[in-house]
């Protein structure tokens, strides 16, 4: 059962190495939640209609996960930057491949 209580989250992060390599957790799946968020951080919520519209009609409890593959490969390798094991980096002067 999650947490009522705003100071905590249902999430995690995986750190290898002292670098976070993966973090996921629940997501919200109530509409008036979701909608009562996206306003305390001053969002406007009908700038967000389509992707509100799929929790109109009820949405299961999920969550969520993602690896970060470029820091695994960075740690394992004892590369001093992340841009070593991206193939294509991006940065102020490389936006694009």
């Amino acid at each position: 059962m999650p947490s009522e209580d705003p100071q905590y989250t249902e999430s995690f992060d995986l750190i290898f190495r002292g670098v976070e390599i993966t973090t996921g957790g629940q997501r919200i799946h109530n509409l008036d939640k979701l909608v009562e968020s996206m306003k305390k951080h001053k969002l406007n919520p009908e700038e967000f209609k389509h992707y509100l519209d799929i929790f109109r009609y009820g949405m299961p409890p999920h969550g969520g996960w993602g690896m970060g593959s470029e820091r695994i490969a960075q740690k394992l390798l004892g590369l001093d930057n992340i841009k070593e094991a991206v193939l294509f980096p991006r940065d102020v002067k490389r936006l694009t491949p």
